[in-house]
């Protein structure tokens, strides 16, 4: 079996991807993988670590105004449909899988005239303006949250979940603790913004710093690469309390997840996928930049099963978030019903799903 998979821009449409194909790689040791993304994107560094063959397209975004710039993207788009046809030509995919990002744009589009079949897979409650006009093309869409629904074609529709669910289970949470510099005796939460952290969620955590080192559990604060020195000078000014421990990133964090109480976090798809497959209770803090507020929608969706406290940026203070940590972690009853309701929110099998979806579209062919 041949697949090409393009998805990029962000972690949330990368990491899906490479689980995809892990999950595929332990079954079926003779498939083949080729991904397509953008030669400056984060894809570009990401997967050829994982010695995925990997080409490139270029390809910008849509601007949501009206501008100049958007005739320029037609003009990206069509070349980069040109460039896809060709590089699918020499690889002759049997399928072709679009997790988001731009970059699905032209690759997908081009697999659809080509007559292969195609998979796009959707993360988030809220598609974006890609897999929206990609919908109208492929064969299946796959998603995360029954809220996607209604965005997309009924019948083309495969709830699947998404395939970071499956990576993370398993894993030693013990050893994932002793590895940040954790107690293995107290509760314990993660705390972080994303991979590139969020300044409020930093100058929240900073704030509550003092108060924290009197709790009766400990906290693994991620600030991002990018905030870490500006966060290590003022941590040095207020202190930093024993129960703390301060990292700028963490890059075993399916381990780390499996000895986490609670996580304090955006609420990208990704981590959401997580720590549902785990049952871990959260309190989300989603971000109000991205695009159709569809952060705040994926927390609601947790927040409204009683598997997740949602606290809005404009609600967020030191207070306020060592307020609902207390209420989580020193209630057991309520730390038990939150793990339990996250539980059943959770899609273990979901790279399971995904690649039995793969295997529908193909025997569809067959027909």
């Amino acid at each position: 079996m041949k697949i090409a998979v393009s998805g990029g821009g962000t972690g949330g449409h990368i990491y899906p991807a490479l689980a995809l194909i892990r999950e595929i790689q332990k079954g079926n040791k003779d498939a083949e993988f080729l991904y397509i993304g953008t030669k400056n994107g984060l894809e570009s560094k990401i997967v050829p670590r994982e010695d995925i063959p990997f080409k490139s397209i270029y390809i910008t975004g849509f601007k949501r105004k009206l501008s100049f710039e958007n005739v320029k993207t037609v003009m990206r788009f069509v070349k980069g449909v040109r460039d896809s046809k060709r590089i699918l030509k020499e690889f002759q995919p049997d399928v072709v899988i679009g997790t988001g990002g731009y970059v699905c744009g032209p690759v997908v589009y081009a697999a659809a005239k080509l007559k292969i079949p195609t998979i796009i897979h959707e993360q988030n409650s809220v598609p974006g303006l890609t897999n929206k006009f990609l919908s109208r093309y492929v064969n299946k869409v796959a998603i995360c949250f029954e809220e996607a629904k209604e965005y997309f074609p009924e019948h083309k529709i495969a709830f699947t979940g998404n395939p970071r669910a499956s990576e993370v289970l398993g894993k030693d949470g013990v050893k994932g603790r002793l590895s940040a510099g954790l107690s293995t005796t107290m509760p314990a939460v993660l705390i972080f913004g994303g991979s590139r952290g969020a300044r409020p969620i930093n100058e929240a955590v900073v704030k509550a710093l003092p108060e924290l080192a009197g709790k009766p559990y400990q906290v693994l604060y991620v600030t991002g690469d990018v905030h870490f020195e500006a966060v290590k000078k003022e941590v040095d000014l207020v202190g930093n309390p024993k129960n703390v421990v301060i990292k700028p990133f963490i890059h075993n964090m399916p381990e780390v997840l499996a000895g986490i109480d609670l996580v304090v976090s955006r609420a990208g798809a990704t981590t959401l996928a997580e720590i549902t497959s785990l049952g871990i209770p959260s309190i989300l803090i989603p971000s109000p930049y991205v695009t159709n507020n569809h952060q705040e929608k994926n927390a609601r969706s947790l927040g409204d099963q009683g598997a997740a406290v949602v606290l809005l940026e404009k609600d967020l203070t030191s207070s306020s978030l060592i307020s609902q940590m207390d209420l989580i972690l020193l209630d057991k009853e309520t730390l038990k019903e939150m793990k339990h309701k996250s539980k059943t929110m959770g899609v273990p099998d979901s790279a399971d799903r995904l690649y039995k979806l793969i295997e529908e579209v193909l025997r569809e062919k067959q027909r």
